[in-house]
């Protein structure tokens, strides 16, 4: 299972992605270009300490992360155009969960070259949730699906 984040535009969201990752041994891909600087302070202050745990991969364009995902791997969008709820979608191990830009979503181009869309159902009139908040319910369901959790956290049993 992988996390992907297409083009990112605000810092403390990769942060958060970041740290999410770390967590969860989940690796991270960052389509770039970023809409900010890689050592923004922000970006830096959201991740705090957990940098140096997660790993991170980041590419240069689209077709650069198409090029350098693995083979047997499904893109997996997550976006408000799809009509499937991620709860009934049924992941694998090998999945990359894409988000979009928190500004812009993805382009046409990258709905039409994902394997999947799923999206989070929510209630009327909502639209969206944060990007990070978004990744974080969908990568738990799917990790849940696939017995992806790590083992063991520290104190437990």
């Amino acid at each position: 299972m992988r996390l992907a984040l297409y083009e990112p535009d605000i810092p403390p969201n990769l942060g958060t992605m970041i740290r999410l990752g770390a967590c969860l041994g989940v690796p991270i891909d960052v389509i770039e270009p970023c809409g900010f600087p890689w050592d923004d302070r922000d970006l830096k202050r959201a991740a705090m300490d957990y940098g140096p745990l997660a790993e991170v991969r980041r590419h240069g364009c689209w077709e650069s992360f198409l090029t350098e995902k693995p083979g047997d791997a499904r893109v997996v969008l997550l976006t408000t155009k799809a009509a499937l709820p991620f709860t009934d979608f049924a992941f694998q191990p090998s999945d990359i969960l894409l988000v979009g830009r928190e500004s812009s979503g993805v382009p046409e181009a990258v709905h039409r070259r994902a394997d999947a869309r799923v999206t989070i159902p929510m209630q009327f009139p909502a639209r969206s949730l944060n990007v990070a908040l978004a990744a974080a319910t969908v990568l738990s369901e799917a990790l849940r699906q696939t017995n992806g959790f790590p083992g063991g956290f520290p104190g437990g049993k």
